[in-house]
């Protein structure tokens, strides 16, 4: 009997106000979106998905998502402006920037984004990407002692 039980268990990502972690993915890939807003949905997280700048706008005014899931390179509308936008309207959330390119992979994405917490490559696993959301999702949602 020298078997390991491995037990996978979803993040159940919520706050001690009982609310779950509200996620927007905005990306103009529809199938990555979905690929994403799946998997983030069986962690016990509430996503949303928007394919561009007007739709996420839509979504931080009704939702206020603690963290934002922004294709750099959107089809439809700034990336800048929904970061712009979540900074004035939602000032806790976190942006993690996702792109397939190789433009601001200086780093320089967190001087020209004050609400920029990761730039990451749209390949990543979206096991890598909940993680990151946990991460960065909590960081902003802890009230001081």
């Amino acid at each position: 009997m020298g078997g390991v039980l491995v037990t996978m268990y979803p993040l159940l990502s919520f706050f001690s106000n009982g609310g779950f972690m509200k996620v927007l993915i905005v990306q103009s890939c529809t199938q990555l979106g979905m690929l994403w807003k799946n998997h983030l949905t069986r962690q016990g997280m509430e996503v949303f998905l928007a394919p561009g700048q007007s739709q996420a706008i839509k979504v931080l005014i009704q939702h206020s998502p603690e963290i934002i899931v922004l294709d750099l390179m959107l089809d439809q509308g700034s990336a800048f402006a929904v970061s712009d936008f979540a900074n004035y309207r939602c000032p806790e959330a976190q942006v993690i920037f996702v792109t397939n390119t190789s433009f601001f992979s200086d780093g320089s994405i967190f001087s020209h984004s004050s609400n920029a917490c990761a730039f990451i490559q749209s390949e990543t696993p979206p096991e890598d990407l909940a993680l990151l959301i946990e991460h960065f999702g909590t960081r902003g949602s802890q009230t001081p002692a």
